[in-house]
C-alpha cells in the first residue's frame, strides 16, 4: 500500500526542486540557489538541470560560468558540483575533509608532504603568467613533479602533479576552467583564483557542516537523517550533530524537515494539472535523496529497465527521467545519429507529455548535440538502452 501523503511528498519535493514552473527565465546562480548544487560528471546533468527549470540556454550557462556566477568545485563528499558564486566558499569547506585520500595513497609510495608543498608553489609560479593546462603545467614546474614508476601506474597515480592541482583547487587557491568553455566535457585549463573565496570564509567545520545540511533540507525536505547522512557523507554521528541546532521537525515518520517550511507543507496542493518535465539521471529531484522508490509506483519499478527485482533497493535512475509532479512517468536517452529522444513513458502517452519530449529534443539536438550521462557515455555504449526503449515504446 502507498504510504500515507506519497503523491504529496512527490509534489512538494518537485515544487521545492522547481520543476513546476515557478523558476521559469531564472538565473542559473538563483536556480542552483534554490534547489541545490548540480552533480556533475562530465554529461550534461548541469545543462538539463537548468533547461529543466528555468528554461536556460546552453549559451546562458557556459556564460554564467564564464562570469564566475557558477562554477564546476570539488564539495560534497569531495565529489563535483555546479555551485552558484554566493556558495563557492561553502561548498570548498565541505569537501576539504575528503580531499586527503590520494594523499594516503601516495604516502605509501614515498611523496612526503613536503614535496608537495615544494610542487604547490612551483605550480602557482608558473599559473602566475595565465591559465594552463596539465601538460603545460607539467612542462613549467619542471622536476618539482615526478613519476611515480610502476606502482603508482597500478595505483592510479602515475606522477604527483594531480596531488598539488587537487590541493590547490580544495584551498582554492587555483581553479580549473573547461578548455572549450562547456560544462559537459573533462578537458580543462587551470588559473590562478583571485580573490581566494576562502580568503574571508570564517565559519568553523562544524558550522560548515550545519550550513550544508541547512540547505539540503530546503533543497529537498522532507528527508531522513541517512539520505543526509549519503550526501555529505558523514558518519552517522556527524550527521546527527550537524543537522542538532536546525531543530528540524518529523513529517511522515523518520522524516525531517526545515520548521518554516512545515506550514508551507501542510498548506501546500498537489497541482491538478500534470506537470512534465525531462531531466537527467543524476538531477537533484532523485540524486539528493537517492530514494527512488519514493518517486516511483511499485509496479513501475518491475519493469525491466530497473535492475533490482522488483524494484527493491533501487537508488538511482537507469536512464535520463521523465517526471510529473515528482513520479517517475518514464525514460528516455538521446539517440543523435537520428537526432532524436529514444523515450517510454509508464502511463498512457498525451499531447502535453509529447509537447515536453519535443521541446527537450530540439534543446538537446539543437543546443547540446548530444545527451552523455557522464564523461564516459557514448552513442555506442547507450545503444542498448536506446533500443530498449524504443522496443518498450512500440509495446
Amino acid at each position: 500500500m502507498r504510504p500515507p501523503h506519497s503523491e504529496k511528498l512527490r509534489a512538494w519535493w518537485w515544487h521545492r526542486q522547481g520543476l513546476d514552473g515557478a523558476l521559469s527565465g531564472a538565473a542559473p546562480s538563483a536556480v542552483l540557489e534554490q534547489t541545490g548544487w548540480a552533480r556533475s560528471v562530465g554529461g550534461v546533468g548541469p545543462y538539463l538541470t537548468l533547461f529543466a527549470r528555468a528554461g536556460t540556454a546552453r549559451e546562458a550557462a557556459d556564460q554564467a560560468a564564464a562570469n564566475l556566477e557558477i562554477h564546476e568545485l570539488p564539495s560534497a563528499r569531495g565529489c563535483t558540483y555546479v555551485v552558484p558564486g554566493s556558495e563557492f566558499a561553502l561548498a570548498l569547506k565541505a569537501g576539504e575533509s575528503f580531499s586527503s585520500g590520494d594523499l594516503k595513497t601516495a604516502y605509501k609510495l614515498g611523496v612526503t608532504d613536503k614535496e608537495v608543498d615544494k610542487l604547490c608553489d612551483a605550480v602557482r609560479e608558473a599559473l602566475a603568467k595565465g591559465p594552463l593546462d596539465p601538460e603545460e603545467i607539467r612542462a613549467a614546474t619542471g622536476s618539482a613533479a615526478r613519476h611515480l614508476g610502476d606502482e603508482g601506474k597500478k595505483k592510479g597515480m602515475i606522477t604527483t602533479l594531480p596531488l598539488a592541482l587537487g590541493r590547490l583547487q580544495t584551498t582554492g587557491d587555483i581553479r580549473r576552467v573547461p578548455v572549450n568553455g562547456r560544462l559537459d566535457q573533462q578537458r580543462y585549463r587551470y588559473t590562478l583564483w583571485q580573490p581566494n573565496p576562502l580568503a574571508k570564509f570564517t565559519l568553523s567545520a562544524d558550522e560548515v557542516q550545519t550550513e550544508l545540511a541547512r540547505r539540503y533540507f530546503a533543497w529537498t525536505g522532507p528527508g531522513t537523517l541517512a539520505e543526509y547522512q549519503w550526501f555529505s557523507a558523514l558518519s552517522a554521528k556527524a550527521a546527527k550533530a550537524a543537522i542538532e541546532p536546525l531543530k528540524l521537525v518529523p513529517i511522515e515518520g523518520d522524516r525531517l524537515m526545515l520548521p518554516k517550511d512545515r506550514e508551507k507543507f501542510e498548506a501546500f496542493q498537489v497541482p491538478r494539472q500534470p506537470q512534465y518535465a525531462l531531466v537527467s539521471s543524476i538531477d537533484g529531484i532523485s540524486l539528493l535523496r537517492r530514494d527512488l522508490a519514493s518517486l516511483a509506483e511499485a509496479a513501475d519499478l518491475k519493469r525491466k529497465f530497473f535492475a533490482e527485482e522488483g524494484g527493491r533497493g533501487v537508488l538511482d535512475l537507469p536512464s535520463h527521467g521523465i517526471f510529473d509532479r515528482g513520479r517517475l512517468v518514464g525514460l528516455w536517452e538521446f539517440d543523435p545519429e537520428a537526432g532524436s529522444v529514444a523515450w517510454t513513458a509508464f502511463i498512457a502517452k498525451n499531447q502535453d507529455l509529447e509537447k515536453a519530449v519535443a521541446r527537450t529534443e530540439q534543446y538537446v539536438r539543437d543546443e547540446l548535440g548530444d545527451a552523455r550521462s557522464f564523461s564516459l557515455d557514448s552513442p555506442k555504449s547507450r545503444a542498448p538502452r536506446i533500443a530498449a526503449l524504443r522496443k518498450a515504446a512500440r509495446a
